[in-house]
């Protein structure tokens, strides 16, 4: 006989608690894309502790038995290939949705699959959006919330704001090898989150359909910082100085794409976002990670001391990856 998750209130996992309307019941099973990722991850993560089945979707399978094992139902999907479509989807009601940050033409890229999904039966889309996302229509963000308010299946929107673990990703060769951080933000503070608190949201909202449906959280930390004051924690907690060089958006382009390697897409969708707070509105805090987990939200200073030796070790090279 199927049992119920409890409200996912008050803690930082779900457990059998009372039986509660519209909580989704354990049989349920769930699809979470960009599995492999930092946030889908922790979904993934908290969809399991809750007892919950879950179909894990990464670039191949073997990248996900390789994080998951076999807690998982392993599947390679690609949102621009619809051969992969029918394994990711099939039999699947409700679902985390990550956009893979190299798409940046969702009505393109995104939406076909996300029509395919609706027709497949997908009823719930928990979409990991981006605060500020129904403002700042330059976005890609914004295109794929427009389409799910249509689109006649429930939907969830977790804006996000800036992840300490862009700092950890995408800027990691800057800080590592460069003691620097590259980003066109000027002076403008950041209301920054850590992806383990998103993922946490997430999974909430997925594991109790009813009580977040068609609706928007804004998810922050609880401090908003500049790049100044995060070149000082981090110049703190790895004992070297690191420097935040304040560089025009010219000069960030041509670093993204020549330094970092980013893809096209991805360059002028992190550009927007660093606009964004240079222009001071990337600051606003809220408190909904107290209100759906019932804690306090990882702070900046936490993060970089529990990934520190990230910016210490070595650089991968050929002869040592």
């Amino acid at each position: 006989m199927p049992h119920w998750i409890g409200n996912y209130q008050g803690a930082g996992l779900v457990t059998s608690e009372t039986v509660k309307e519209g909580v989704l019941m354990v049989e349920e099973l769930i699809l979470v894309t960009g599995a492999t990722g930092n946030i889908g991850r922790v979904v993934v993560d908290q969809l399991l502790a809750a007892g919950l089945r879950v179909r894990a979707a990464g670039r191949t399978v073997e990248s996900v038995r390789g994080m998951f094992g076999q807690r998982v139902e392993a599947v390679a999907m690609d949102f621009t290939d619809e051969a992969t479509w029918p394994g990711a989807f099939a039999g699947v009601k409700r679902m985390f949705l990550l956009r893979p940050p190299q798409l940046g033409k969702p009505k393109k890229q995104i939406v076909p699959a996300l029509e395919y999904a609706r027709a497949q039966g997908v009823e719930q889309v928990v979409f990991l959006s981006l605060q500020g996302a129904e403002k700042n229509k330059v976005v890609p963000h914004a295109s794929i919330e427009a389409w799910l308010r249509t689109s006649g299946v429930d939907w969830t929107f977790v804006r996000a704001s800036f992840f300490h673990q862009n700092l950890s990703t995408t800027h990691l060769s800057d800080i590592r090898d460069r003691d620097e951080l590259l980003i066109p933000a000027g002076r403008g503070a950041t209301a920054f989150v850590d992806g383990e608190d998103v993922g946490a949201v997430a999974a909430a909202e997925l594991l109790n359909p009813a009580g977040h449906r068609n609706t928007a959280w804004t998810v922050t930390g609880h401090e908003a910082l500049t790049y100044e004051q995060i070149a000082r924690i981090l110049t703190r907690e790895l004992g070297r100085p690191i420097r935040y060089a304040r560089p025009g958006i010219l000069r960030y382009l041509r670093h993204a794409r020549r330094t970092l390697g980013m893809p096209w897409g991805m360059v002028w969708v992190t550009a927007a976002i660093y606009t964004t707070a240079r222009f001071g509105l990337a600051d606003a805090l809220t408190d909904t990670v107290h209100e759906v987990l019932g804690r306090d939200p990882i702070s900046f200073a936490e993060f970089a001391h529990r990934e520190r030796e990230i910016w210490t070790l070595p650089a991968p090279t050929k002869e040592n990856p």
